[in-house]
């Protein structure tokens, strides 16, 4: 009797040990610092964003051809699955999106390793940041300037350039329409955050190097929480009114599609 319990139980116990094993071999590799990399899908309303060929019908009854969507994004924090929060170094932390010319990487170096399951970030630059004056701003200034996302250091940056061509009921020939939504110096705050879950943890360590797809949804800047009719007014810059709405919409448009985890391959 005795022979025929104790191979069920040392069995048991090689199991256990192998599971118990196996958990402690990952929690141990989850060491060191590797990037984090994330990739801006940009589309309209499930589609994809093909720029001055396609066109995107909202709710409000308008046709878009949409020529131009670049964004900045900023101060990007990453929280673990047990509520630890990372601040990416401030001033590394602003990057141009451009979909007209392809920039729709962002990656964060220098990861201390963890199991990220939420993404914090801005959309466009904060006033510590433009309070810190032109020489505080580092490269990004150039890079913004380049990517026409500044009015004028006085006025400050677009932090949404968004722009194309439209029709409506009313306007039945194509008119030009541009929303350029930010900050106006220090008089009007139009910098937002979001935060966004992760439909699986992003594994960072000294070997695993994660790619964080977000599915962004360029139909949210005019069909969001508050409808902007171009009809009404197809430019749309400094606009105490219409400014701040769009830049609520645009703060919603991003969601994480899925999560790559891989030792440091291209994904």
């Amino acid at each position: 009797m005795y022979n025929t319990y104790i191979k069920p139980l040392l069995c048991l116990a090689i199991i256990t040990f192998s599971a118990c094993s196996s958990s402690d071999e990952d929690t141990d590799a989850m060491t060191g610092t590797n990037d984090l990399t994330l990739e801006f899908d940009n589309g309209v309303n499930g589609d994809d964003l093909l720029l001055g060929t396609a066109n995107y019908t909202n709710s409000n009854g308008e046709t878009l051809t949409i020529d131009r969507l670049n964004y900045i994004v900023s101060n990007f924090v990453l929280i673990d699955d047990q509520g630890g929060e990372y601040v990416y170094p401030k001033d590394d932390s602003f990057f141009v999106v451009s979909e007209e010319t392809g920039k729709t990487q962002v990656v964060l170096k220098g990861i201390p390793a963890g199991k990220y399951t939420r993404i914090r970030f801005g959309l466009g630059v904060d006033q510590e940041k433009y309070q810190q004056g032109a020489e505080g701003q580092g490269d990004f200034l150039a890079i913004a300037e380049d990517n026409e996302m500044m009015w004028s250091w006085q006025a400050g940056y677009k932090f949404l350039n968004f722009e194309g061509t439209f029709t409506s009921s009313t306007v039945t020939t194509a008119t030009n329409f541009k929303i350029h939504m930010g900050s106006h110096g220090s008089s009007l705050d139009n910098y937002r955050t979001t935060e966004i879950p992760l439909p699986t943890a992003a594994l960072v360590s000294g070997s695993l190097s994660p790619v964080v797809h977000l599915a962004v949804d360029a139909n949210k800047i005019l069909d969001g929480t508050t409808k902007i009719k171009l009809s009404e007014a197809a430019v749309v810059m400094v606009d105490e009114v219409k400014s701040p709405q769009i830049a609520v919409n645009a703060s919603q448009m991003f969601v994480v599609d899925h999560v790559h985890n891989g030792e440091n391959i291209d994904h």
